[in-house]
């Protein structure tokens, strides 16, 4: 799995655990909804890690804990 796909696969993930939808976490961090749904779709997800520090905001968790779980400690490196 992609950096890219563990981002948006994490986010939707706390929606789930939080029974919030994509269009309420774009209103909780104040961005754009197309932002959020941009993030979500496989062909698109590119975020930055400004805009993954508002959405971690909105879901009142810091980047250490969106970033703390076993799959991004596994991520391979990109520069081979």
């Amino acid at each position: 799995m992609s950096v890219k796909d563990l981002v948006a696969e994490r986010f939707m993930e706390l929606c789930r655990e939080r029974g919030i939808r994509l269009n309420e976490l774009a209103v909780l961090s104040g961005v754009t909804p197309s932002t959020v749904y941009s993030m979500a779709d496989r062909r698109r997800r590119d975020v930055s890690v400004v805009t993954v520090k508002k959405l971690c905001d909105g879901l009142d968790i810091t980047l250490g804990e969106f970033f703390s779980t076993p799959e991004f400690d596994a991520l391979e490196q990109e520069i081979q």
